[in-house]
């Protein structure tokens, strides 16, 4: 909706994953040099947990597009409850073997065979693993049983679970000892800091032609920052809506207010929640004490001395409502142009896909 207003040529807080967008921050580049150096040990399990948004999948995609043209033929297996009876069948699928209802001889013969059939033509067999954590321990032993298939030592498989923190939980469960002896590397991705919120941002926008419209400043990414706490999804989601508010407004210029009341209406849909800020004894107690700016305050504005004659104080109240009218309907009149400029904006986009 706002790409057309400040001339970018794409969408640059997409949620979804892609490869394109990939920030090479320092959590993430450790993360890619743990799933290189398993690829280059060619055995074994590498792990990696993060928290929800923080990157997990976007790690998958860029490694997938770093090995198509590498001799690793890799296949991504997202999870959601997989049952020990199932897994071997989704494996199969996965490497593109069918999902034949067969027993578990049948099928772990085909999966042998078609690991050695790679190994002679001098590839590898990559599988991936994306939101592990949904794993019950037993089909994760599954996985375990497909790494005793081997050629000179080396195993013909090799696996990269990817999940959230609870995976870790599953991992440390009794009866997951000969899994974590399997393991030869586990990492935990963490968010961002300060400095590199703001470079990611600055990134995404330049892949799309940004050129400084609108301004960003340096308030406002630490606004961003201290909502975000440097996790991508949430950064993604927050700047989307604030690009999107600054079409509406009509703004060139992102500053630490308009960052703020973007949060704002977040924080009312239910969708996120702000940092604590940090507060002086006594000043919560004043924060429910406290009536907004925007809400009208009757009892302040209605408390009139009983010196002044009843025909002046009813002026006085009726002076007032008066006031309080016309800033509703100021209100009003906001709120009527901003829809009016989101249903143009609609109708645009809705034409511009017609004509393409």
């Amino acid at each position: 909706m706002y790409r057309k207003f400040y001339g970018l040529n794409d969408k640059p807080f997409q949620l979804s994953p892609d490869s394109r967008f990939y920030f090479n921050s320092k959590p993430h580049n450790r993360a890619m040099a743990y799933l290189r150096y398993g690829l280059e040990k060619r055995e074994g399990f590498i792990v990696i947990t993060g928290g929800i948004g923080t990157g997990k999948t976007m790690l998958v995609r860029h490694l997938l597009s770093e090995l198509e043209s590498s001799d690793v033929i890799a296949a991504q297996l997202v999870t959601t409850q997989v049952d020990p009876e199932d897994m071997l069948r989704i494996v199969c699928s996965s490497f593109g073997l069918g999902q034949e209802s067969a027993p578990k001889s049948t099928l772990l013969d085909k999966l042998e065979k078609f690991f050695r059939a790679r190994d002679a033509e001098g590839k590898r067999v990559l599988l991936v693993v994306d939101e592990a954590q949904n794993l019950p321990p037993r089909s994760i032993e599954e996985l375990r049983m497909l790494s005793n298939f081997q050629i000179g030592g080396k195993s013909l498989l090799q696996s990269f679970l990817l999940g959230q923190i609870e995976f870790d939980h599953t991992i440390q469960s009794p009866g997951m000892e000969q899994f974590r002896q399997r393991i030869i590397a586990a990492l935990h991705l963490k968010a961002m800091d300060s400095e590199e919120t703001r470079n990611y941002i600055e990134f995404r926008l330049g892949l799309v032609g940004w050129k400084d419209d609108p301004q960003i400043t340096a308030g406002a990414f630490e606004q961003i920052y201290d909502f975000t706490k440097g996790v991508p999804r949430r950064i993604n989601n927050l700047c989307d809506r604030l690009f999107l508010f600054g079409c509406l407004e009509e703004r060139h210029l992102l500053d630490e207010g308009a960052v703020r009341s973007v949060i704002s209406e977040i924080e009312e849909e239910g969708l996120g929640t702000a940092a604590a800020p940090q507060s002086s004894p006594g000043s919560a107690l004043r924060s429910k004490t406290q009536t907004p700016a925007t809400t009208p305050d009757f009892q302040t504005d209605f408390a009139i001395s009983d010196n002044i004659p009843a025909g002046d104080q009813l002026m006085q109240r009726l002076n007032v409502l008066e006031r309080e009218i016309q800033q509703l309907k100021k209100n009003l009149q906001h709120e009527k142009k901003l829809l009016r400029k989101a249903i143009l904006i609609q109708m645009d986009m809705d034409i511009e896909d017609e004509i393409n």
